[in-house]
């Protein structure tokens, strides 16, 4: 999508009541116009935030703030400089890490989103948290999903429950503080007490919060996911460039929406590779 594509899509929802939107990935500053992005979409009223890995984010730091972008969402699944090499196949570790500190010491609202999987990183939910002991940021949890090519196993799914039993025993259930969630939020939100910041954990597939989930997702080239546990997506961008009106198109397309992951609505069906094997990677979803 061109820029001008992007803005014309998100114009349309916005007509019809969106009040939010998050620029993601993949990682959404590698385009070259990324700042004419933020800038078009800052002219919509609405919150806008960003996900990013933070490699290149202090290059946008004015163009964020001129946008009036407050949440940063930064993708980090290791505080072990050789593991965030292995999985990034870059040496960038501490770039990053000083990223996260510069965009904290700027006054963004920071989160950081770590899928663990179990036998790599879930040894390090402990360290994550202690992360929010002197700073300000939110460390959420992400469940283990389903897409092509990242090899998904249940087995290797690390589940709310496991976090939490993991967090009480080295914390002690005293000292954990249950924080109350935001509306239609996909996290449930804790904090150790006397603790600077807090965390989260998104647990789509072992709780899913289907039932009050307001996401779309639109992707990279202009297709829209109603869920991203769906293989099925809506050509919004092909309609556009023939002059047509999108909208009957997204209407379909929540109409559609299944009532539970995709329509995976249970561990058993999760468990089938047909059902989900067909999901493309989320580095190819974009959005």
């Amino acid at each position: 999508m061109t820029f001008d594509e992007i803005y014309a899509i998100a114009k349309s929802f916005v007509d019809h009541g969106v009040t939010k939107i998050r620029l993601t990935g993949g990682e959404p500053l590698i385009r070259k116009d990324a700042h004419i992005i933020l800038e078009k979409l800052a002219s919509l009223p609405v919150e806008l935030a960003i996900t990013t890995n933070a490699v290149n984010v202090e290059r946008y730091i004015d163009t964020l703030k001129a946008c009036n972008v407050k949440t940063i969402n930064v993708s980090l699944d290791s505080l072990n400089a050789e593991k965030f090499k292995d999985i990034t196949r870059r040496n960038y570790f501490e770039k990053v890490y000083n990223n996260i500190l510069l965009l904290i010491a700027e006054g963004f609202k920071v989160k950081i989103n770590a899928v663990l999987i179990k036998g790599f990183n879930d040894n390090e939910i402990v360290d994550f948290i202690n992360l929010t002991k002197t700073l300000s940021v939110t460390v959420r949890f992400i469940e283990f999903m389903p897409f092509d090519g990242n090899r998904w196993d249940i087995k290797k799914m690390v589940s709310l429950k496991t976090i939490l039993d993991i967090t009480t025993k080295q914390f002690s259930k005293e000292k954990l503080v249950r924080l109350e969630d935001a509306q239609n939020d996909t996290s449930k939100n804790y904090r150790i007490e006397g603790y600077k910041g807090s965390f989260a954990i998104i647990s789509s597939v072992t709780n899913p919060f289907c039932d009050s989930c307001n996401r779309l997702r639109l992707t990279a080239n202009g297709h829209l996911k109603n869920c991203l546990f769906s293989s099925k997506e809506s050509d919004l961008l092909t309609t556009l460039r023939q002059g047509e009106s999108i909208d009957p198109v997204i209407k379909k397309a929540i109409r559609l929406k299944a009532k539970m992951r995709g329509g995976m609505d249970t561990l058993e069906k999760l468990k089938t590779p047909d059902l989900h094997s067909n999901n493309r990677s989320m580095i190819t979803i974009g959005g």
